[in-house]
């Protein structure tokens, strides 16, 4: 990569350059106006209509580069945010609603349903599991029994994946039964509540792909690895058993960055690209005497918008919407007399 000193001027924004989130990042930069065209193996790309040099770097590399301030922002996955701990020495902008999984501990199927362990759940009342709501009760409650007895035997043994730092302060606490609280969707908890405990006997081994590979190949135990669909783990003889981690694409900045009237242009502009991924525009004819059911219906972000027609005792009513909700608020006007009813995508907007 060439030296970025003579584009000190410009704002550098930390892009994935490949992997899961890299196509996503990209597509989000353009929506919000972003113009810049990357040659193929280079890992700079100046923005032509704004004082912008994009980095691409390793995802897992952005949340380090970002603290040290060698880039201004960038965007990441939370979890190597946590991983890399550096979460209090960037500033967390926004949430980015995609790349969302799960940093799960996954083992082989047999260690589950071949181990001889218990497969049933102890019940004070057998009679009492008499319904089809108390039957899935038992079983989820049987089906967490078995999964942490899983997750204890692991205790000594060998675990594979990329997030060693993550891994090795959830074992920890896996060793000192601490479970229910090291499960909490908090990064920061289990951090904390992992330096009181000693170092795990349990070997953490790192690789940098490919962690599925490592149970089948005789290297682990059980790997710790993100999960999407969990299709990978299901084709591999793999189940995940504990969440360590809840995760998906964040933005961030540099806390002393001095370039802050551009960061905040950046995120008013993704805030509206996600705005419009969020909302509709729905626009419709209702008679006057109904338009406070509609408005009821329809409230908008603020307030709709009412206007007269030609046709006497008629408006038409224009108001944003969640798609989401968008079957049932059609079904709802309709109900009420609402005519000629269009939904309409929202490219970008500003709410």
């Amino acid at each position: 990569m060439e030296r970025v000193n003579k584009y000190k001027d410009r704002l550098l924004f930390a892009v994935p350059k490949k992997g899961r989130l890299y196509t996503n990042c990209v597509d989000l930069l353009k929506k919000i106006g972003m113009k810049f065209s990357r040659k193929p193996r280079h890992d700079l790309a100046l923005v032509s209509n704004l004082p912008i040099l994009l980095v691409f770097l390793p995802a897992s590399d952005i949340p380090m580069y970002v603290a040290e301030g060698n880039v201004d922002m960038g965007i990441t996955g939370y979890d190597f945010v946590v991983e890399t701990q550096v979460e209090d020495r960037v500033k967390q902008v926004m949430d980015l609603g995609f790349g969302a999984c799960k940093l799960q501990v996954a083992v082989p199927k047999e260690s589950i349903y071949g181990s001889g362990r218990s497969s049933h759940y102890p019940s004070d009342n057998e009679d009492e599991v008499d319904t089809l709501e108390r039957k899935k009760t038992a079983l989820s409650r049987e089906k967490e029994h078995v999964y942490k007895q899983v997750l204890r035997s692991l205790a000594g043994g060998r675990v594979v994946t990329s997030f060693p730092v993550l891994t090795k302060q959830y074992f920890a606490g896996v060793e000192f039964e601490d479970l229910v609280s090291l499960e909490a969707r908090n990064a920061r908890e289990l951090r904390e509540k992992s330096k009181t405990f000693a170092e795990p006997s349990t070997k953490i081994l790192y690789v940098s792909g490919s962690v599925e590979a490592a149970c089948g190949l005789g290297l682990a135990d059980a790997i710790v690895d993100l999960v999407d669909t969990g299709e990978t783990l299901t084709a591999v003889g793999l189940v995940p058993i504990a969440t360590i981690l809840e995760t998906q694409a964040k933005l961030i900045s540099n806390l002393s960055s001095k370039r802050l009237e551009l960061v905040s242009l950046l995120q008013r502009r993704i805030q509206g690209v996600l705005d419009a991924d969020r909302y509709m525009l729905c626009q419709y004819n209702v008679e006057k005497n109904r338009v406070n059911e509609a408005i009821e219906i329809t409230p908008g972000k603020k307030a709709p918008s009412v206007m007269g027609l030609q046709q006497p005792n008629w408006v038409s009513v224009n108001a944003m919407i969640e798609k989401s909700n968008m079957a049932e608020i059609l079904d709802k006007l309709t109900d009420i007399g609402a005519t000629d009813i269009l939904v309409m995508a929202l490219e970008n907007c500003r709410v």
